[in-house]
């Protein structure tokens, strides 16, 4: 079984593996075989447990959400993207749709009961007990709504820290063709983002659940500080599970 799941790990994977196991004391390999990462598992497993939910923090152009893709793949969280969140709802051409264009249009924050209604669902229709949200509490309102509504906080924060100037480049060369990706509109996003998310920063800061990360660099050397900080949190990640 082990040699089973070493075969269908990409040798760029094989090598990264390896890498946590002799840094961080546990051998990933293994858990990948015996399916302690395998959302499938935890469904049938019995009683659903409580999630452990991961947030995400980080401005335009951060690197957060290549970052998640990567947490995901590693060890087995599911991506819960609040911008995916957003447009899904924008899409499906529901009031609550039209009214989220305009207010995204105008670089603003949506409002936090609508976000976290979202989240909550998503959550809650999600199999896997592993959770990555991905741009959210974006304001102190968001993260008291969260708290309000779900009764909880989460388990972990990781803010994903990047010079602003970086961070405009970064959205500007992606071209995904997103209505609110012109230069201006780029700054003021990242001006929301600086006031607004300042304080859920220190916040979470405060309550000791906090870790930030230096965003510069190539996605592989930004991936080996994230790295750290699930291997150091793997026996509630993962024994526990």
């Amino acid at each position: 079984m082990w040699k089973r799941g070493i075969s269908m790990l990409s040798s760029s994977k094989s090598r990264l593996l390896n890498q946590m196991q002799v840094a961080y004391g546990f051998n990933a390999c293994q858990v990948f075989s015996t399916g302690l990462l395998n959302p499938a598992e935890d469904a049938v497993s019995g009683a659903r447990r409580k999630p452990f939910v991961t947030f995400v923090l980080g401005g335009p152009g951060s690197g957060k959400g290549t970052q998640c893709t990567r947490i995901v793949n590693t060890f087995g969280f599911t991506h819960l993207s609040v911008g995916d969140l957003l447009r899904k709802e924008i899409y499906s051409d529901s009031e609550n749709g039209s009214m989220i264009l305009d207010t995204i249009k105008e670089g603003k924050i949506v409002p936090s009961e609508v976000t976290v209604k979202l989240i909550k669902k998503a959550i809650e229709a999600s199999e896997n007990n592993r959770i990555l949200v991905d741009g959210f509490p974006r304001s102190e309102e968001n993260r008291v709504a969260y708290e309000r509504v779900g009764g909880v906080e989460p388990d972990i924060v990781l803010f994903f820290d990047c010079p602003k100037e970086e961070m405009v480049k970064r959205v500007l060369n992606r071209n995904q063709g997103r209505i609110d990706d012109n230069i201006d509109t780029v700054k003021e996003r990242l001006t929301v983002f600086e006031e607004l998310n300042l304080p859920v920063i220190k916040y979470y800061s405060k309550k000791g659940i906090l870790h930030k990360i230096d965003g510069t660099g190539t996605e592989d050397e930004i991936f080996e500080r994230v790295l750290p900080i699930f291997a150091a949190l793997r026996y509630r990640v993962f024994c526990s599970f």
